[in-house]
C-alpha cells in the first residue's frame, strides 16, 4: 500500500530510544490506524490507566502538511477519566514537525524518575530537567521552551499544567499554546510518568515521487478548499456561529441542561465575538483556512490604571461548556473561564459540565458548602475560577472525587439523573434528539466526533431507527479512514474517496477505493474489541433523565425509544462483529 511506518519507541524509565521501521503497519496507513496496533501491542487493557505499564502514543498519516487541511497529529491511550479507550487529536505543528524528525508515530512508555522535558530531534532523543518547569502553569512553561529549545516555527511543543501533573482525570496536553489533545485525560497520563513537556522537531524531507501528478493533485484539493463554501463557516465566524443557530432550534443547553436556549445566547455567540473581542486567526501547519479565533481578555489589576491582556482561543464547544452551560452571558467573563482552563490545563468540556453539575447539586442541597468551600450559583464566575483552583490543589475529599470527573462526582453524593456524561465522558454542546445522545455514548470516545449524530438529528424530520443507526455506524467508520490519514474533520467533505486515492497516489501510495472501506471497517471493529477488553460494554449504558426531561429541538425525547435504538445499534455491531471471523 506504501512505505513502512517508522515509529520511535522511547523509554523513559530506561532513558533508552529506538526507531523502528515497521512494515507490518503499513496496511493501516497512519494516524489511529497504527495508533491502536500500537496500543495494542505496547499496553495492557486491563491495567490501570495512569500505571507505568501504559504507553502514550502519538502517530501521524502521510498525507500531513502535504496537502491542504491534514493538520491532525492522533493520540492513543487508555483514558483516566472512563477507564477504557482513549483518543484525541490535536492540530498546530506536531504532524509537521513528525514529518520533518522523520517519524510516523511515537510511543512513550514507562515513567521518568523526575521532571522531565523531551526533546526530540530527528532520531535523537534528549531527556531534559525539568524541575524548574515543574508547578508552572501552561503559559509560562511554553515561553520558557520557546525561548530555550529548538527552531521557531518548525518545532512542535506539548506541554502539560498543573492538572496534569496532579493527575486530574481530564487534564489535557496544550499545542502550540492554542490546540489541545482535549479530551479524556492525556495530560493525566503524561504528568502520571513525570513528563511536564515534549518538543519535537527536525530536518528531515519528504521526497514526491511523481511531482506533476502531485501539482495538480494539489491545485484541486486547494481550489476545493478556498474558493467553494465547503469551508467558509470555519474561516469566517467559525464553530461559534453555532451558537444562536442552535439556540434558534432550542438545542443549546443552557445551565446544565435545565433549559434548551440561553437569553444571553446573542451576547456571548460567534458573531458578537467577531465584532467585539476577536483579535487575529491562527491556522495550523498545512492548512489555508485559519479557524483559530482570538480574542482578547482585558484584565485591571491593582488601584491605578493598570492593566493586562491574554490572547485566547474560542470556539463554540467552550461557549456552550463555559457560557451557556454556567449561566455566564458576559464575553469578558466567559474569556477569564477559558483563560483559567487555560493555564491549568484541562479539558474545557469536562469542566464546564462538571461545574454546572456541582452548581446544580448545590442547589438541590446534594453537595454542601463544607465540601465546595464556597457557594457555587449559575453565572458566577470568582467562585467557578476558585472551584478550578481547588480541583488542582484537592484541599478535601469532594475535590480529589471531582478531579475525577463528574460520573464519579455523581455515583459518590447523588444527582446521577442530572450528570451530563455518556460513558463517563462530558457531552458535547448538543441537544438536538436521539442521535446526538446514541452517538455520544456509542462512539468510541464517547464524543460527537465519532460520528456527528447531532447533525443527523437536524436533517431527519420524523425519527427512522433503523436509518439513523445505519448512518452513526456508517459515518463513524468513514471517519476512521478520515482519521488514519490524519485529516481534519472541518475538511472531511473535501476529501471523499476519489480525492484521498489520487492525493495518495500522488506521493507513492498505490490503494483502491475498496482497500480503503475495509480497512476503514477494519479499525472501527478492533476499536470495539479493543474498548470491550478494557471493560467497555454497550449493554451497561447510562442514559440521564435530564436528556427527557428537557425538550431537545422543541420535541420531548421518550427513555424506551432511546433504549430501543441502543438495542438496535448492539445487534448490528455484533453482526459486524460476526461477518468480520468471516473475512479475515
Amino acid at each position: 500500500m506504501g512505505k513502512s511506518p517508522k515509529i520511535m519507541v522511547l523509554d523513559l524509565t530506561d532513558k533508552r530510544t529506538e526507531v523502528i521501521e515497521r512494515e507490518d503497519l503499513a496496511p493501516y496507513i497512519g494516524g489511529v490506524g497504527i495508533g491502536v496496533q500500537l496500543l495494542k501491542e505496547y499496553g495492557n487493557p486491563k491495567g490501570e490507566p495512569l500505571s507505568e505499564e501504559q504507553p502514550m502514543i502519538f502517530s501521524k498519516g502521510p498525507m500531513n502538511t502535504i496537502y491542504p487541511v491534514v493538520t491532525k497529529t492522533c493520540s492513543l491511550f487508555k483514558s483516566p477519566l472512563t477507564g477504557e479507550l482513549g483518543e484525541s487529536y490535536a492540530g498546530a505543528r506536531l504532524s509537521m514537525a513528525m514529518g520533518m524528525a522523520g517519524l510516523d508515530g511515537i510511543v512513550i512508555k514507562g515513567k521518568a524518575k523526575g521532571p522531565v522535558a523531551l526533546h526530540i530531534n530527528n532520531e535523537h532523543v534528549e531527556f531534559k530537567n525539568a524541575n524548574p518547569l515543574w508547578g508552572l502553569d501552561t503559559d509560562e512553561t511554553t515561553r520558557l521552551l520557546h525561548d530555550d529549545t529548538g527552531r521557531r516555527g518548525l518545532r512542535s511543543i506539548l506541554v502539560i499544567g498543573e492538572a496534569g501533573e496532579k493527575e486530574v482525570a481530564y487534564s489535557c496536553v496544550t499545542v502550540d499554546t492554542y490546540r489541545h489533545f482535549g479530551r479524556l485525560g492525556l495530560g493525566a497520563v503524561m504528568g502520571s510518568k513525570k513528563v511536564k513537556a515534549i518538543v519535537v522537531e527536525g530536518d528531515t524531507s519528504q521526497p514526491i515521487p511523481n511531482p506533476k501528478e502531485y501539482r495538480r493533485v494539489y491545485k484541486d484539493i486547494y481550489e476545493k478548499v478556498n474558493n467553494t463554501d465547503l469551508m467558509e463557516k470555519y474561516h469566517g465566524i467559525g464553530t461559534s456561529i453555532n451558537v444562536n443557530s442552535l439556540n434558534d432550534l432550542k438545542g443549546l443547553p443552557t445551565r446544565n441542561f435545565q433549559d434548551n436556549h440561553f437569553e444571553l445566547a446573542n451576547e456571548i455567540s460567534g458573531e458578537n465575538f467577531a465584532e467585539k473581542h476577536l483579535i487575529k486567526k491562527v491556522a495550523c501547519s498545512g492548512c489555508t483556512i485559519g479557524c483559530i479565533h482570538i480574542a482578547l481578555l482585558r484584565k485591571k489589576f491593582g488601584e491605578s490604571h493598570e492593566y493586562e491582556s491574554s490572547a485566547l482561543a474560542y470556539d463554540y464547544e467552550l461557549i456552550y461548556s463555559l457560557g451557556t452551560m454556567l449561566g455566564v452571558g458576559d464575553p469578558q467573563k466567559l474569556l477569564q473561564l477559558i483563560e483559567m482552563v487555560e493555564l491549568i490545563g484541562v479539558d474545557a468540556i469536562t469542566m464546564g459540565v462538571l461545574l454546572a453539575w456541582v452548581t446544580e447539586a448545590f442547589d438541590k442541597d446534594i453537595i454542601k458548602e463544607e465540601e465546595t468551600l464556597c457557594r457555587p450559583k449559575f453565572g458566577n464566575v470568582d467562585d467557578y475560577c476558585r472551584m478550578m483552583k481547588y480541583i488542582v490543589e484537592q484541599p478535601n475529599d469532594f475535590y480529589r472525587v471531582a478531579a475525577k470527573g463528574t460520573d464519579a462526582l455523581a455515583k459518590k453524593y447523588g444527582g446521577r439523573d442530572f450528570a451530563m456524561v455518556l460513558g463517563k465522558n462530558e457531552i458535547a454542546g448538543y441537544h438536538t434528539g436521539y442521535g446526538n445522545i446514541l452517538g455520544h455514548t456509542v462512539g468510541a470516545r464517547h464524543s460527537h466526533l465519532d460520528n456527528g449524530g447531532y447533525s443527523f438529528d437536524q436533517s431527519m424530520e420524523e425519527l427512522d431507527k433503523e436509518k439513523l443507526v445505519n448512518q452513526l455506524l456508517q459515518e463513524e467508520i468513514d471517519r476512521n479512514l478520515l482519521n488514519s490519514l490524519v485529516i481534519c474533520l472541518f475538511a472531511r467533505k473535501v476529501y471523499d474517496e476519489v480525492t484521498v486515492i489520487d492525493a495518495l497516489k500522488a506521493i507513492g501510495y498505490e490503494v483502491t477505493e475498496e482497500q480503503l472501506k475495509s480497512l476503514a471497517k477494519k479499525i472501527f471493529i478492533e476499536k470495539v474489541k479493543l474498548k470491550e477488553e478494557m471493560g467497555y460494554s454497550y449493554a451497561d449504558s447510562y442514559f440521564p433523565k435530564r436528556f427527557f426531561d428537557t425538550k431537545a429541538s422543541g420535541k420531548k425525547l421518550q427513555m424506551d425509544e432511546m433504549k430501543d435504538l441502543l438495542a438496535l445499534y448492539i445487534s448490528k455491531i455484533q453482526d459486524l462483529k460476526e461477518s468480520s471471523l468471516h473475512t479475515s
